[in-house]
């Protein structure tokens, strides 16, 4: 009778000082999430404020200009087209890479073999690399060794090998949470194991593929550490118009606004930030609709 009524006591014990611990937990992850929502109001207050008198067509549709007399129709048009074509390089590259990647780690490299771990441990440690080391790496080997140049194809080289480990990682979480019993019965009926990813296994996966590779992409557009590095142009008032053009992005343009003496271009610069932040919503809204979307189907 004594060993039966031990357990039940050591977990009424237990419960008795399980209320507050809880209550204090959720208490300081509200204030957490509290304090970093007020922090980003009050930047998205401010940079909406500082640049609400140029969130106008002239904001997209002219080049940028330094001069006083041009802040008031100067745009940030080609910082726009060079962060769109080199995001979409970097796509290209980077996500059909990263997924084969994940694929091959996860379905079909043995666990036991030293270099599928080597492969696994380089994979986790190039994903906290600071970005602008991958900034020195694409001005060292890719725009001065392969004689690239500071052209729109060496950002987009540079930023695929800065957002690979990272969709590496999310591709392969994904796929590991496909159950085992989808696996099992596309064999059991006489599916090879390809067929079994190409049909079942990849399908499945698309939510968190899809949601890890455009929040990957959502960070590449965002770096200015490694243009600066690159020599992407400050000031350009030209679109791209091929792998091998010059370009400038729109980190990049912002940086140069800003720190410019004159209040009038600042303001320019201010709402360039509205519009990268613009972009970086739509592509986070993108992620989670089709989470929500495939989520429903599979």
């Amino acid at each position: 009778m004594a060993i039966l009524s031990t357990p039940a006591s050591t977990v009424r014990l237990a419960s008795q000082g399980r209320p507050l611990k809880e209550h204090l937990f959720r208490i300081a992850l509200l204030a957490s999430l509290a304090i970093a929502m007020i922090f980003l109001v009050v930047l998205l207050i401010y940079v909406v404020t500082q640049g609400w008198q140029r969130l106008d067509l002239n904001l997209i549709q002219n080049f940028p200009s330094l001069r006083s007399v041009n802040a008031a129709t100067a745009g940030v048009l080609s910082g726009i087209m060079g962060t769109l074509w080199v995001v979409a390089l970097t796509a290209i590259m980077a996500l059909p890479t990263g997924v084969l990647a994940a694929v091959y780690l996860e379905e079909y490299a043995d666990k036991t073999k030293w270099y599928n771990r080597l492969i696994e441990l380089n994979i986790a440690n190039l994903a906290a690399v600071p970005s602008i080391v991958y900034g020195i790496l694409g001005l060292g080997v890719i725009s001065r060794g392969f004689g690239l140049g500071p052209s729109v194809i060496t950002g987009a080289i540079t930023l695929s090998l800065l957002v690979l480990p990272i969709v590496i990682i999310a591709a392969r979480e994904a796929i590991k949470a496909v159950p085992p019993s989808i696996r099992e019965g596309s064999l059991a009926l006489g599916a090879t194991q390809w067929q079994t990813i190409w049909r079942q296994v990849l399908p499945a996966s698309v939510p968190g593929i899809a949601t890890g590779s455009i929040l990957a992409l959502s960070r590449a557009i965002g770096e200015a550490a490694p243009f600066l590095l690159l020599g992407a142009a400050t000031l350009v008032r030209f679109n791209p118009d091929g792998l091998s053009s010059s370009f400038s992005v729109l980190p990049v343009q912002i940086y140069n606004l800003i720190t410019n003496s004159r209040p009038e271009v600042q303001v320019v610069g201010a709402a360039a930030i509205v519009v990268l932040l613009a972009i970086l919503l739509l592509m986070n809204s993108a992620a989670i609709w089709l989470r929500n979307r495939y989520q429903k189907r599979w």
